[in-house]
């Protein structure tokens, strides 16, 4: 039986291209790739109910594996660019095609397989692109891309007769009907709505990604993980000031705090709980009150007292919430907002 290892996300190209292999008697391990910048799998709200539904419904194998420190080198530096905003697409695929194939070799697998579909996705899966990738993975020849395998050259699964590629498809552009209509052919009934990509495609968090790594070369995962939430205020190249927006936001803030981090809250009114980061002087404490009293039901007082915590010490400023002007000098959203509209 053949052996193929499929690039999986969980969302309706990459099952369909599963279903595909399987229906030929495929036996197909998937892996599933992940980074700080992707969904969170462990958080529904953030991904599908269940991205790997699909592995339990139809019976194929999902294996994780983390890019950590080699994708975070490829945002860095991308060598083939990046697309709008900070997504570095072509690497990040050749990325995944080398991971995979060492994964191949490792278990014995013929070939791999993508739900790409040609013209879906302006960067990294035009007709061009292909070669290019697959050649600067050293896969040349060994990636299947099962929905639109009968518009490109054959490959050498197909040469060896391990695939029919007459039962192999010819989709084409942005377009998810024929994958929606194939899909109730199969009985796949639950699949996530067709995403824009990673949080690196957003162009206000690519802007806060963009500003973090300007101002710290090698910056803690910490540091990457909050960039998922809150309001975020750059006090100086060395400070950062991020403030909660809701109780979820603030119970993560709490959660991911440790011993030398500052935090700050409003206490007797809903307030949220600010972090600050980096090197912290007393006017950048001075001004994370200000913002915290801000963003409380204090707002309109014309003092509020917010207390201060690092680790078991405890003090308390006395500050005017922050203006509009304050808010605009330090909101790194807000120069995101501009440059967008630019």
């Amino acid at each position: 039986m053949p052996k193929a290892i499929a690039l999986y996300s969980g969302g309706l190209d990459s099952t369909l291209a599963i279903l595909v292999m399987l229906k030929q008697g495929v036996d197909v391990t998937a892996i599933t790739f992940l980074n700080h910048f992707g969904c969170d799998i462990s958080d529904r709200s953030s991904c599908s109910k269940d991205p790997f539904a699909a592995s339990v419904k139809f019976g194929f194998k999902v294996k994780l594996s983390h890019l950590s420190d080699k994708f975070l080198d490829i945002v860095k530096n991308p060598k083939y660019g990046y697309g709008k905003n900070m997504n570095p697409c072509v690497d990040c695929r050749i990325l995944m095609l080398k991971e995979a194939k060492d994964f191949m070799n490792l278990i014995g697998a013929d070939f791999l397989i993508t739900g790409e579909v040609l013209g879906q996705r302006p960067m990294s899966q035009r007709r061009d692109c292909f070669p290019m990738i697959d050649k600067a993975a050293n896969v040349k020849g060994l990636v299947l891309r099962p929905l639109c395998a009968k518009l490109l050259p054959s490959t050498i699964p197909e040469d060896k007769g391990l695939v029919n590629r007459d039962m192999l498809y010819d989709f084409n552009g942005r377009s998810r009907k024929p994958q929606m209509a194939l899909a109730q052919e199969f009985g796949l009934t639950e699949y996530p709505a067709p995403a824009g990509g990673c949080l690196l495609t957003e162009p206000i968090y690519a802007f806060k990604l963009k500003d973090l790594l300007t101002c710290i070369s090698d910056p803690e995962y910490k540091d990457i993980n909050l960039l998922r939430i809150g309001r975020h205020f750059r006090f100086s190249p060395e400070c950062k000031i991020i403030v909660g927006r809701n109780n979820e936001e603030n119970e993560i803030v709490k959660s991911v705090a440790d011993s030398g981090d500052y935090l700050l809250r409003v206490e007797d009114f809903g307030s949220p709980l600010v972090i600050i980061r980096g090197k912290v002087t007393d006017e950048a404490l001075t001004v994370a009150a200000s913002l915290c009293a801000r963003y409380s039901d204090a707002k309109k007082l014309p003092e509020v007292t917010v207390m201060v915590m690092q680790g078991d010490k405890k003090c308390y400023l006395k500050v005017q919430p922050a203006s509009n002007e304050m808010l605009e000098l330090y909101r790194i959203e807000k120069k995101a907002a501009v440059g967008v509209e630019k």
